[in-house]
């Protein structure tokens, strides 16, 4: 019989090599999380206090990034307003059409499956290099549309020879892509019991109070879990504004939003430490913003 000291060691030994093969199966998550996001988000934190041109040793410069960006820098100004105006504009059209289209395909037809893959087909491809070019020439001054116009006798239009228009047709741009947002809509609108429904109409309640009383009111946490995730995904937008634009902003910095200004910064002027600076104010905005969105959550989003 074995002395209780050899077998606390035995113990010890076994309990040793499970760790291990369980360290050995989630080391390839450790070395990927520490080397492509926890060293890259330490490093870009220290490099925004520094001046770094890709091509000479960080120098510490402390907060003269930031005072650049928010006192010297108006393109800065400039993208930050278009970028607002893309979010704020562009994510409550997004997820009201997307909650449109929902409950047009919420309904009993042997071709909503078919619908359905339609309506999501945009989104499938978004965010692409080919989207954004099919896009910029189907309203570009020689596109489609403008062929079309031509052909009808109505004056072209220069849908990205403005600012405000070119701003606009990226806004409409994202709208389109809406698929994703409608699919977790219609799931949201299959879970809700048809009783809730019934039972509003012998209370008397028409279709539209039947959407406000019943319907809204049962989307309210997925309402809240689109309007996160589209908000974020909106302020990080790159390729459209990128390919449209053909990496300038124009026309006159119409189409510079914040993540391709920060590019631009970044690896058009090699102002890696203003990039990095310009990546951590963002950050930090996207997060008050997601926790207003949060702490007002509890005003209109109701759980059952």
């Amino acid at each position: 019989m074995l002395a209780p000291e050899s077998v606390r060691k035995q113990q010890k030994r076994r309990a040793l090599r499970e760790n291990l093969k369980g360290y050995a199966f989630i080391s390839p998550f450790i070395i990927g999380f520490l080397a492509f996001t926890l060293i890259p988000i330490i490093t870009s934190l220290y490099l925004s206090f520094t001046n770094y041109n890709l091509f000479s040793t960080p120098s510490w410069i402390g907060l003269e990034n930031y005072k650049k960006m928010f006192t010297a820098d108006p393109r800065y100004w400039h993208a930050l307003k278009n970028t607002l105006i893309y979010v704020f504009c562009g994510v409550p059209l997004r997820l009201v059409f997307a909650l449109l289209i929902a409950m047009m395909l919420n309904t009993a037809s042997r071709a909503v499956g078919l619908y359905r893959s339609l309506f999501y087909l945009p989104s499938l491809i978004g965010g692409s290099v080919s989207v954004a070019i099919m896009w910029r020439n189907i309203f570009g001054d020689q596109g489609i549309i403008n062929l079309l116009l031509h052909f009808l006798g109505i004056p072209v239009v220069r849908w990205f020879g403005s600012p405000t228009a070119a701003l606009w047709m990226l806004i409409f741009l994202s709208v389109w892509q809406f698929g994703s947002s409608m699919l977790i809509f219609l799931a949201g609108l299959k879970g809700i019991p048809k009783s809730y429904y019934e039972a509003a109409s012998m209370d008397g309640a028409n279709g539209w109070r039947q959407f406000t009383r019943v319907t809204l009111p049962m989307l309210s946490p997925i309402i809240l879990f689109n309007l996160i995730m589209q908000t974020i995904s909106a302020f990080m937008t790159f390729v459209p504004a990128f390919i449209i634009s053909k990496g300038t902003g124009d026309p006159m910095d119409g189409t510079l939003l914040y993540s391709l200004y920060l590019f631009v910064q970044g690896f058009s002027f090699f102002n890696m430490g203003y990039a990095s600076a310009m990546a951590w104010i963002m950050l930090i905005f996207v997060g008050l913003l997601t926790g207003i969105i949060f702490l007002t959550s509890k005003f209109w989003v109701h759980y059952e």
